[in-house]
């Protein structure tokens, strides 16, 4: 049946978000014509948490050692919020070239991505 996801980021700076993701996270993938690269992620979960009113998306990266992974994206000129502890994870944001916040986090919970 569904055999993938595709997402979409909405970007006031598209060709800086994609060299970031190509340069920065050394993602694979393909050209599809005029710079239009589709990147291949890493594995991805879903998860649904309780809202008053639907429609809310939120995307965040993960990674195994969130000060590891932090200190390589500042050498790579990325900035970041405040790290926080919560009992599911350590989290940040970061800020994509083209001027988006993207969730950072390292979880403590069991991963689907694991399954």
């Amino acid at each position: 049946m569904i055999h993938a996801v595709h997402m979409v980021l909405y970007s006031e700076n598209p060709s800086a978000d994609r060299a970031f993701l190509r340069d920065v996270l050394g993602y694979s993938y393909v050209d599809s014509g005029g710079d239009w690269l589709i990147f291949k992620l890493p594995p991805a979960e879903a998860a649904f948490h309780p809202a008053e009113t639907g429609g809310e998306v939120e995307m965040y990266f993960m990674c195994n050692d969130l000060d590891a992974t932090l200190a390589e994206l500042h050498a790579h000129g990325v900035t970041s919020e405040p790290v926080t502890h919560a009992r599911w994870g350590t989290v940040t944001t970061i800020r994509l070239p083209g001027g988006a916040k993207v969730g950072l986090y390292q979880p403590l919970h069991p991963l689907a991505v694991d399954l």
